[in-house]
């Protein structure tokens, strides 16, 4: 029986996906050697690169197509899942882009690109050559495996049993599918009370991390769904197309760290960022609305110790940075963050740092500095068009002297998010800021 209603919960996710602009794939078009969907991969290289293409071909001929999934299989290998798909794959002078983002202002061509990609369900997955081990559900992307979920329903087995699934029938060892950052970018244990989530399986060490909206009443899980299961916001929301792509694009982050052993070696800890629901959401919310109303609102975002919270306040800069309205004018020339936290300022600069390589998109004023050289720093920083400013509250007054004392910033956008929010920083001082500019607050 509970077989049986598994395979009907896998059966409404599929139809609603398939439903909805993805398409439904066999175990047999996966590559179990390659960790790809081969003939997604070619088939979108071959429609939107027809050239770079045809120069391949004209090197290897009849063995372009095998040349070609095996060059980018050791690519994804050497460089990792999330570099391959925002970077692009050099061969012999050919040049090949794995996927395509929706263009933030309106592009044919890249639109026309983006309407190319391909995202393929496919259901049991045997994905290995050592054993008949299969995954319930593997997503692609241009036969790129991004996600996997392990599934079961709550009448007999719950969202831990799909955990433990993961850390002891699971092996990562050897197995591209679920090897690190070769190929997947996160996998899901689900139910249809609750979903739990892993960018990297290591076994019995598996961290699971929750991915549940939260009840009304403050308390963990989620809120029953009158119209069908609690956790169909997965597949409903996540998983529609343009979110998933946005995530990918947006939001995914590779941290590294130095780290020191029992011994006194250094070695550095990578870790998969994907972001949870609570900071999807949040972000995205206030996108929506600044989106929509333009600058001079307030809003104060309420995040609990150990939720991401730095994590947050970084995708939410990046992205007002580039936030165009609907008459696709950009809402704000700058961004200013305001923290004391050291942690902070550095995992801004990291995080922003891996979507965005041009120079001077992020600057920090130092605090060590005179009053006066604060002032000039902040000053040129505004007149030469930083998207992003890192600042304190104690340099925030510098901020304002700036845009006050300079006619060519008086009339410019700004938002302003502050870091641990007082009644200081969202209160009297934004208001002072709206004298000589208009004002953007968060906390």
């Amino acid at each position: 029986m509970s077989k049986h209603k598994e395979e009907r919960f896998e059966t409404e996710i599929v139809k609603y996906l398939t439903d909805n602009g993805w398409v439904e794939g066999n175990s047999k078009g996966y590559d179990v050697a390659l960790g790809l969907y081969p003939k997604d991969l070619l088939t979108y290289i071959k429609h939107t690169q027809p050239q770079a293409y045809e120069k391949m071909y004209r090197r290897e001929g009849t063995r372009t197509d095998d040349v070609l999934c095996k060059h980018i299989s050791k690519s994804m290998d050497k460089h990792g899942a999330i570099h391959t798909l925002r970077k692009e794959v050099k061969y012999i002078g050919a040049k090949f882009k794995l996927c395509q983002f929706k263009p933030e202002l309106p592009n044919p061509d890249t639109q026309a690109r983006y309407d190319a990609n391909i995202l393929r369900v496919v259901r049991q997955l045997y994905y290995s050559a050592k054993n008949n081990n299969s995954i319930d559900l593997v997503f692609f992307l241009n036969g790129i495996p991004i996600a996997t979920a392990e599934l079961k329903t709550d009448f007999t087995q719950n969202v831990q049993d799909a955990i433990n699934q993961y850390r002891y029938d699971r092996n990562p060892k050897g197995e591209v599918l679920l090897s690190f950052n070769r190929r997947t970018l996160v996998h899901f244990a689900v139910s249809t009370d609750e979903v739990y989530m892993t960018t990297k399986l290591e076994g019995t060490k598996t961290h699971f991390l929750p991915f549940n909206k939260g009840k009304p009443d403050g308390s963990a899980g989620n809120p029953p769904n009158p119209n069908g299961y609690a956790t169909d916001y997965l597949y409903k929301e996540i998983l529609q197309i343009d979110s998933l792509m946005n995530i990918i694009e947006r939001y995914l982050h590779l941290e590294v760290k130095e780290k020191e052993d029992h011994q006194g070696k250094k070695y550095k800890s990578q870790t998969l960022i994907f972001p949870r629901y609570h900071q999807l959401d949040a972000v995205r919310k206030l996108l929506s609305d600044t989106r929509e109303k333009g600058v001079g609102e307030h809003y104060l975002i309420q995040h609990s110790a150990g939720s991401g919270k730095s994590n947050s306040i970084a995708w939410l800069t990046h992205q007002l940075a580039s936030l165009h309205d609907n008459n696709e004018e950009a809402i704000f020339n700058s961004v200013i963050v305001i923290t004391d936290r050291t942690v902070l300022d550095n995992q801004l600069q990291e995080t922003i740092g891996s979507f965005e390589h041009k120079d001077g998109v992020v600057v920090g004023i130092n605090k060590k500095d005179s009053n006066e050289s604060k002032s000039l720093q902040l000053a040129n920083a505004l007149e030469n068009g930083a998207k992003i400013i890192i600042t304190t509250i104690q340099t925030f007054p510098f901020v304002i002297d700036a845009i006050r004392h300079r006619a060519s910033l008086k009339e410019r956008k700004y938002a302003i998010i502050a870091d641990e929010a007082h009644s200081s920083q969202s209160g009297g001082d934004c208001q002072e800021a709206q004298r000589g500019a208009r004002c953007q607050a968060g906390g």
